[in-house]
């Protein structure tokens, strides 16, 4: 193969773990909880086996799925954007990153208050939008920032854009990532600039994520090695600090990492367009947006039609997710689950993958097709979807 698009459906898990039960998501099922509204459409994807993958039958199996299909259980210590870009990377996470359940301790606020200038706000477990709208108000008269955290292990700063500029607000959170090291060393710090007024606040699009430096070798780091192009669209150089990633392409949407991934399709190049669609967990997972969450579901399935019909001889498309975000949960969280697996293209055979142990296995195998020696972990799948995958 001469080419990869590897497209994660950001939060778009396929039932829940046999482990769910003790991260709190038993019952969880990304999938089949959208697929119940009226909204929803698989139409392209049950065409490539989306419902033939084990646990998702209940979608509509087709008799000859297009693409090779099956599922990845997670063996990373998480279920959050972090451990799984980089588990699928070939880098699983066996230790958690810290969490804080209770809020963050004096020992990182004072010296990230000292660095500010400013105040902290909340200072605890918070959904996003709430947050703003909770502590929105206090924010604009004193300027104190609002930091929170979630289940996942991350140090979120919001601030209004009016009271604190975009760049500014992404300096503060170059030092807390600077602090944020040792027993403390959370998985990402977050910038939640937001507009508006009391009352009517809004989240921009001007969001970034500052993440660890990934601990060791990844798929995104052998492409660039052999000297073959990482192109990665949406958070992607964020999630992996720019390490191994030849171009960026910065996307806010869906729509935008669609229209990226359309454009690099027309473009010439030898490796990796890694994508990652993150409407999917910001806007609709989160927020509990069933309804959300199905008409996306349906726009990218619209969309996926026609750009099958793009790829060339030598491209192969990867589909998967990174965790779950069940909408149909009682909590706002992550949830732990297998996430799907789909992989397409005209040299590739449309056989079935069954579960993979670690979603470790995509990394290899994307590896392998494009002809890159790595000693990332995964077990390669590549033999199974064409004899002469790297040719």
């Amino acid at each position: 193969m001469k080419r990869v698009f590897l497209i994660v459906l950001d939060s778009v898990g396929a039932g829940a773990l046999p482990d769910a039960a003790a991260w709190g998501d038993a019952g969880a099922h990304t999938a089949y909880h959208i697929s119940a509204h009226p909204d929803f459409r698989a139409d392209t994807m049950r065409t490539l086996g989306y419902a033939n993958i084990p646990g998702m039958e209940a979608l509509g199996p087709v008799d000859a799925p297009r693409a090779a299909f099956g599922r990845c259980a997670e063996v990373s210590a998480g279920k959050d954007t972090t451990v799984g870009h980089w588990e699928i990377a070939g880098l699983p996470s066996p230790k958690p990153f810290p969490t804080y359940p209770d809020g963050f301790p004096r020992e990182i606020l004072e010296p990230f208050e000292a660095i500010t200038g400013r105040g902290v706000l909340c200072n605890r477990p918070y959904s996003g939008v709430d947050c703003i709208r909770r502590f929105g108000e206090a924010h604009m008269l004193t300027g104190d920032l609002i930091v929170y955290t979630s289940a996942d292990s991350v140090f979120q700063i919001a601030a209004h854009e009016d009271i604190v500029p975009v760049q500014t607000l992404y300096a503060y959170c170059r030092a807390a990532r600077r602090l944020l090291i040792g027993e403390h060393s959370v998985a990402r710090v977050i910038a939640r600039p937001f507009a508006g007024d009391p009352g009517n606040f809004y989240r921009t699009e001007n969001r970034r994520d500052f993440s660890l430096e990934p601990p060791g070798p990844t798929m995104l780091d052998a492409v660039s090695r052999a000297g073959q192009d990482v192109i990665a669209v949406g958070k992607i150089s964020d999630i992996f600090l720019g390490r191994g990633v030849t171009q960026s392409i910065l996307t806010h949407s869906n729509e935008e990492g669609m229209a990226a991934a359309d454009l690099m399709v027309t473009k010439k190049f030898n490796g990796l367009c890694f994508i990652n669609l993150v409407d999917f967990d910001q806007l609709w997972g989160h927020r509990n947006d069933v309804a959300g969450y199905a008409r996306g579901f349906a726009a990218f399935d619209a969309w996926l039609s026609a750009f099958l019909e793009k790829l060339g001889e030598d491209d192969a498309l990867i589909i998967t997710a990174d965790h779950g975000c069940d909408p149909a949960s009682e909590s706002t969280d992550h949830t732990r689950e297998y996430t799907p697996l789909l992989v397409y293209g005209k040299r590739i055979s449309p056989v079935p993958l069954g579960t993979r142990t670690s979603f470790a296995d995509i990394g290899k195998t994307v590896c392998d097709l494009l002809g890159c020696e790595t000693a990332i972990a995964g077990e390669s799948f590549a033999d199974l979807l064409c004899e002469d995958a790297a040719v």
